[in-house]
């Protein structure tokens, strides 16, 4: 069903930021491992955390929902995951798909895994390798992509190893492995990207070591294998990448004046931020204290004329979810914007870098695509808009173009709004309560 996003004056407000999504995937599996019973609040109760969920209580796990974002998962401890009875469907999580293939890599289990069509089409290769160089066996096919079985082992072998791309859910996937393997697993990370995995498993009680080479950057992530991960209770800290959304929102709106609060401030997921404030947002941010062993602030935005720049590489790893969103705000800057090193944008929920074009020269911005990222000739203002935009069952691409409908000088409209449950339930009605016009048709 077609919905529609239409020009207003004003967006403003304040919005609690929703919980991240990538916290709330690790506390449901952390807690699942654990011995005794974690609590968490917060927590994101979209379809892909709560597959992760169900999948971790198929394995063994019991996990429970006491109230809105509360949740208690008893952990399996010493006695370990075992094999389920049925099929495990993570429906179009792509985090929750290869975080647990790295989880049940390190037990005597065997699991058969699904997806929907996006996930199925997404190859799991750069993940299936090292946990294969470990000893787990796998159906997958060449490409490596769902539905396939894999059977795990409690003595998988130590790995070194470094990803050929900066991927978090990569080295989160073989560090995890590597916590019930026999030896120490390293990971050799060129480029840093998001350490919740390593922030929660410490929270657990999880030794990991932390080595940087000299002159290189680079840095050894090591995990000593057979260690055990302690219940804790947690509030989940608010998404950065959702409350991308709203700010972006707030910057682009004529008289914008937008408020998220409680928003994870981490310098692994704070690109989209820092590369907002170089093209000239000017974003505000206060204190709020902190969560689950994240720093939380309050982010302030107002409308603000936007220049184009060449984003630093080095921020890419730290922004690689927000790029959608930072391609609307490049379309209605003043100059060019261009992106390079941002070839992971290939393997995400659609290939990003060819949605983000489509989705801009359907609504009359001048974009050209390139093998690694995109570069965005801005509008000065208000782009053309009048677009339909196929969003290729793409969250992020979806909540986007709806953004960008709100100060376009035409509505924008999206094929689809039904995969935003995956990570953010509450956009519409955030986004309805900020004062946009958003709706079927």
């Amino acid at each position: 069903m077609v919905w529609t996003s239409r020009p207003v004056r004003r967006l403003a407000g304040s919005i609690n930021a929703p919980g991240d999504k990538s916290c709330s995937h690790r506390a449901l599996i952390f807690g699942g491992l654990a011995s005794g019973t974690s609590r968490f609040t917060g927590l994101l109760e979209g379809d892909d955390v709560i597959r992760t969920g169900r999948a971790m209580a198929a394995l063994g796990a019991g996990v429970t929902n006491t109230g809105p974002g509360a949740w208690e998962v008893t952990g399996v401890g010493a006695r370990g995951l075992t094999s389920p009875r049925g099929v495990l469907d993570f429906g179009n999580s792509g985090t929750g798909s290869r975080l647990m293939m790295g989880v049940m890599a390190g037990f005597d289990l065997t699991a058969e895994l699904c997806g929907d069509t996006s996930l199925s089409s997404r190859p799991m290769n750069r993940v299936l390798n090292p946990l294969r160089q470990m000893g787990m066996r796998d159906t997958a096919g060449k490409e490596g992509r769902l539905p396939f079985a894999l059977t795990g082992s409690s003595a998988l072998n130590e790995i070194y190893y470094k990803p050929p791309q900066a991927s978090a859910q990569v080295k989160s996937a073989v560090l995890l492995a590597g916590l019930n393997a026999v030896g120490t697993t390293t990971v050799l990370e060129a480029k840093a990207t998001r350490d919740h995995t390593e922030r929660m498993l410490q929270g657990f009680g999880v030794k990991l070591g932390f080595a940087t080479r000299p002159g290189s950057g680079e840095t050894e992530i090591s995990i000593a294998g057979k260690q055990p991960l302690f219940a804790l209770d947690a509030a989940i800290p608010g998404d950065p990448s959702s409350a991308a959304f709203l700010i972006a929102a707030g910057i682009l709106s004529p008289q914008g004046d937008v408020m998220v609060q409680g928003v994870m401030s981490n310098p692994t997921r704070s690109g989209f931020y820092d590369v907002a404030n170089l093209m000239g947002a000017h974003l505000g941010a206060e204190e709020r204290g902190e969560a689950a062993g994240e720093r939380l602030i309050d982010l302030h935005a107002g409308y603000a004329g936007l220049k184009g720049i060449a984003v630093p590489e080095r921020l890419v790893a730290s922004m690689i979810d927000e790029f959608p969103i930072l391609a609307v705000l490049a379309a209605f800057a003043q100059g060019e914007t261009r992106v390079t090193g941002a070839d992971e944008l290939r393997v995400k929920e659609s290939d990003r870098i060819k949605a983000i074009v489509a989705m801009l020269r359907v609504n009359g911005v001048s974009v050209e695509e390139t093998e690694d990222g995109f570069t965005v000739q801005g509008c000065a203002g208000p782009v053309p808009g009048g677009g339909l935009v196929a969003t290729h069952h793409d969250h992020r691409i979806a909540m986007s173009a709806l953004v960008m409908g709100t100060a376009a000088q035409k509505p924008v409209s999206v094929d689809d709004v039904s995969m935003i449950d995956t990570s953010y339930p509450e956009f519409l009605d955030h986004m309805k309560t900020l004062g946009a016009e958003i709706s079927e048709g």
